[in-house]
Parts: structure tokens; C-alpha cells; sequence
């Protein structure tokens, strides 16, 4: 029987990266087609690539984020061909990812039934919507405050025992395949979600509970 959630922040509890990414781009005249560019080989390379990259340390907190945005600026370009303001870079990145409502809704659903809640989240030094996070969650695990980075075993272990529980006993919810194949090779149960409706569906059927209200 599974008695606790790990779940991730960006994507699964906000709205889609992509949506939020899409408006910074806008805003800052950001040329789209570089960005995606260098976008996907760096996070290739930080799940996927051979030793350590500015991804790695940025989510365990090893660099801060000022650090994280000068080399990433250095990257990028303008639609005007020149590189973006560093400062702030990030906190403009992610300022469009929105709260969802039916995620939060099905968190305090599970903890109502006894299921105990983690969050596990890759941080990018960006701030977090906190100030009720007491009512969802019963442990909070954030990349760069822990020095620890999924998809590393150890940020799953580590989560875990903050929870009291054993990996078969747990379901980890992410939006980032790599973090769902991670969790289910220790034996944590793996929902990979795209939407809230389809994402409850499936958790409803792992912990036997309706979550949805009526």
C-alpha cells in the first residue's frame, strides 16, 4: 500500500515551463530559436552528458544564482544580437509560472487520508510561493538547500527519510522523465505528468482514494 507522495514544484505544481518561458522571451526580445539551442544542450548535458556543468552546480546550490546568470547570459542573445541583462535573469525567467489550484486541492486530499507529502524540487535560486506550504506538504526538499539534485539516488533517499517511508511504500510525481526513471529504479512508484486532471486520475488509482471532489 503506498502511503506517501513525493512531488515536484515547476510544472507540476505551476503551470507549464513552457508558457512561462514563452512570456520572458517576449518581454526581454529574447531570440527563441538561440535560446532553445542552448537550452537543450545544457540540460541534455546535466541529465544526460558526461561529467559535471553549470546546471549541476547551480542546483545544488554550489553556485548562487548571479553566477548562474552571467554565464547563461554570456549564452544568450537579444533579437537585437546582443546579450541579455544578467542581472535578475532568472527571477524574470520563471515569473510566469502560476500557482495550480487542482494540485494544491489534491495535496491536502492525500494528507487528510494520512498520506504523507514531500516536496522535491531542482532549484534554479529561484524564490518559492511558501507562505502555506505547512498545509501541503510535511517535508520540503529543495536542490540547493540541500546539496543534492534529482535525478541523484541520494536526493530521493534523503526525502524519503524525511518522510518515514520506504521507496515501494512512496509515488513520485515529476514532469521531467529522467526524475521519473531515477525514482522507479529504487523501487519508488513514477507518475509522469503533463496536466492535473490525468496526473490526480493515475493517483487515484495508486492510493485507492477519491481526491477530486464532487
Amino acid at each position: 500500500m503506498l502511503t506517501g507522495v513525493l512531488i515536484d514544484w515547476g510544472g507540476v505544481l505551476t503551470t507549464g515551463l513552457s508558457d512561462a518561458i514563452a512570456r520572458w522571451i517576449a518581454a526581454d526580445r529574447i531570440d527563441g530559436d538561440h535560446y532553445r539551442d542552448v537550452m537543450r544542450k545544457m540540460i541534455d548535458h546535466a541529465y544526460h552528458g558526461d561529467g559535471e556543468s553549470v546546471v549541476h552546480a547551480l542546483e545544488r546550490g554550489e553556485i548562487d544564482g548571479s553566477a548562474f546568470e552571467r554565464d547563461l547570459a554570456a549564452r544568450l542573445l537579444t533579437v537585437d544580437g546582443v546579450p541579455p541583462v544578467a542581472d535578475g535573469l532568472l527571477a524574470r525567467m520563471f515569473a510566469g509560472f502560476e500557482r495550480v489550484d487542482a494540485m494544491y486541492d489534491m495535496l491536502r486530499e492525500v494528507r487528510k487520508n494520512g498520506v504523507k507529502t514531500c516536496l522535491v524540487s531542482n532549484s534554479w535560486s529561484n524564490e518559492y510561493p511558501r507562505h502555506d506550504w505547512d498545509e501541503f506538504f510535511d517535508a520540503v526538499v529543495i536542490s540547493g538547500e540541500v546539496g543534492m539534485r534529482k535525478p541523484e539516488p541520494r536526493i530521493f533517499h534523503h526525502a524519503l527519510e524525511q518522510i518515514g517511508r520506504g521507496g515501494e511504500e512512496c509515488v513520485f510525481i515529476d514532469d521531467i522523465e529522467a526524475n521519473i526513471v531515477a525514482a522507479r529504479a529504487l523501487g519508488i512508484a513514477g507518475i509522469h505528468h503533463s496536466d492535473a486532471n490525468s496526473t490526480i486520475a493515475e493517483l487515484e488509482t495508486l492510493l485507492r482514494l477519491t481526491l477530486r471532489r464532487a
